[in-house]
């Protein structure tokens, strides 16, 4: 992997192409993202360029509190990121992220990846935590049928028969019934860039993207290319 960036979600619009077909696409905030540490084979094992996206007040992160043993965040940062930050030398950021990128000897702490880094016809991966739904039934939640909606029946948008009493007399593992519903991560793979904005940092992405409005989003070059 070369290519990725973190980005926020900022809404959907439509654009029309040289042709005057109109395209739905998706507008995404691309970065800045700055280099936070360079991660080597010799000092970590592997190789990863780790980065940083969206300002955060200094006021609020971490501090190291001195002579404590060293916290390992589970995005592989240390919890003490006050320092961190000043030792890359950039401003506090609020979201931390890991790319392995192919070429991360390429980069040095205090770089920046913005959103000409990618090209418009380039193929990405989109991953976010997609819209919360709440607890919701079966029908919405697994696509499941409703039963007969007459007066008279019993069953109209329950998830249907849970197991039969005698054999097997049990319900099995992973039955679709109602419940929580959305809020996961969830990957669209080979979505096309229509469209770069250098300036604002913009990449106009074809089709939906997981996630609502000013949501974070992952963009990676796709890892399962078309025929």
């Amino acid at each position: 992997m070369k290519k990725a960036i973190l980005a926020t979600k900022v809404g959907m619009t439509q654009i029309f192409d040289e042709d005057g077909s109109l395209i739905p696409v998706t507008v995404l905030q691309a970065g800045p993202c700055v280099v936070t540490q360079v991660k080597t084979v010799e000092n970590d094992g592997y190789s990863a360029v780790q980065v940083g996206f969206v300002d955060k007040k200094e006021k609020i992160i971490n501090k190291d509190k001195g002579g404590k043993k060293e916290i390992v965040h589970r995005h592989g940062v240390n919890q003490a990121l006050k320092g961190h930050f000043d030792k890359a030398g950039v401003s506090a950021k609020r979201y931390v992220r890991e790319f392995k990128f192919e070429n991360a000897d390429e980069y040095a702490p205090g770089a920046e990846i913005k959103a000409d880094i990618f090209e418009a016809g380039d193929k990405i991966d989109a991953s976010a935590i997609s819209k919360g739904k709440g607890f919701q039934g079966a029908i919405k939640r697994l696509g499941q049928h409703r039963g007969p909606m007459a007066h008279g029946s019993k069953f109209h948008r329950h998830q249907g028969s849970n197991g039969a009493c005698s054999s097997p007399s049990k319900v099995f593992k992973g039955k679709g019934m109602p419940g929580h519903m959305g809020c996961k991560k969830v990957t669209v793979q080979n979505l096309q860039v229509v469209r770069v904005d250098a300036e604002k940092n913009l990449l106009l992405v074809k089709g939906a993207v997981p996630g609502p409005k000013k949501a974070l989003v992952t963009l990676k070059e796709t890892v399962k290319v078309e025929a």
